[in-house]
């Protein structure tokens, strides 16, 4: 039965998704802290944490009509009300041992259980997150926060490692070894995992996810979907005529564009998975995360229309700092 897979909480239904400004722990304290966040998600973290080199991996802010880049000039966003963010990132620098101490931390300045949920990205193999859920569901008996895990299989900015959310084979060997875990360690307590999702473009995508997470039976294991993750092999030129065609970012500049001009197929993304998740038995329970180029109350509301049971931010909190959920919040009075 589709009942007995956890589910996500999310109340408020607005947090941020896994982003650079989810990175440290002062991030993420302060993150938990809102009131206008019914959930944390922690930036996509690797047992060993991810080599960062500043000269490779980067990220800028772009106008998306003109293409200009305002991260020197701090413009004021009132005079750029759509914002867009280019990005050749890869995983957070920090293993994902120290961020189960900071959750620690958090949990420590709780002074009693609460119901905020603290999502915690991760990535590997197979094996290293199937492991990764092993050290989570432990330490979830740790703390008064309840814990969910997301495993990133999207980011389009890691060299001889595509995706693995468009490959229904390496889909499937996920779900097969963590649907493994789970059976057979009956000593770890039962938390909710989802998948982070990439931008799909045409409808076989879509299926190949359908065939993947229906292919183990009823119910499928899966709590939950964020969808999107940024769309790759995106150019921002460092001039706005692009006359030099110099890269705005470092090497070839090509990286994860999120922010506004991702928000209509972000969209369309929570709109297609949801009414595919409808249509079987085994994933009706799969809740989804709408994230893609919401700023306001009107892209909450309509990734809410489209289907997504709570909204994440990324570039708008990059942007705007948190003041961004208050201001979501305030314009949507059901959220606080």
């Amino acid at each position: 039965m589709a009942d007995r897979v956890p589910r996500i909480n999310i109340s408020p239904p607005l947090l941020n998704s896994a982003c650079p400004w989810a990175t440290t722990w002062e991030d993420l304290e302060a993150l938990f802290r809102c009131s206008f966040t019914g959930a944390i998600t922690i930036r996509t973290s690797l047992l060993e944490g991810f080599r960062h080199d500043p000269d490779i991996h980067q990220y800028t802010f772009f106008d998306p009509v003109t293409q200009s880049t305002n991260d020197e000039t701090e413009l004021s966003t009132a005079l750029i009300p759509e914002t867009a963010s280019l990005n050749t990132l890869g995983y957070s620098p920090i293993p994902l041992e120290t961020y189960l101490s900071y959750i620690s931390d958090i949990s420590g300045g709780t002074a009693k259980p609460t119901n905020k949920l603290i999502i915690i990205s991760v990535t590997g193999t197979p094996d290293d997150v199937a492991e990764c859920y092993r050290f989570i569901a432990k330490h979830s008996l740790q703390v008064n926060i309840p814990l969910a895990m997301e495993v990133n299989l999207s980011c389009p900015n890691i060299p001889n490692a595509p995706p693995p959310a468009y490959s229904g084979e390496a889909l499937s060997r996920y779900l097969t070894i963590l649907k493994a875990m789970i059976s057979t360690a009956p000593e770890l307590p039962r938390i909710p995992f989802g998948l982070k999702m990439p931008p799909y473009t045409y409808a076989d995508q879509f299926k190949t996810l359908m065939s993947a997470l229906t292919s183990g039976g009823t119910p499928c294991p899966v709590s939950f979907l964020t969808a999107t993750n940024t769309l790759g092999s995106c150019l921002v030129l460092a001039d706005e005529d692009g006359a030099s065609g110099k890269p705005r970012l470092a090497g070839l500049g090509l990286g994860g564009m999120a922010g506004a001009p991702l928000h209509p197929l972000a969209l369309g993304n929570v709109s297609t998975l949801r009414r595919m998740l409808d249509e079987s038995d085994a994933t009706k329970h799969v809740d989804i995360i709408g994230v893609g180029g919401v700023e306001d109350g009107s892209g909450y509301g309509r990734m809410r229309g489209a289907g997504a049971a709570a909204v994440g931010l990324a570039t708008a909190l990059g942007r705007k700092g948190l003041k961004i959920f208050e201001e979501i919040g305030l314009s949507t009075n059901h959220l606080h």
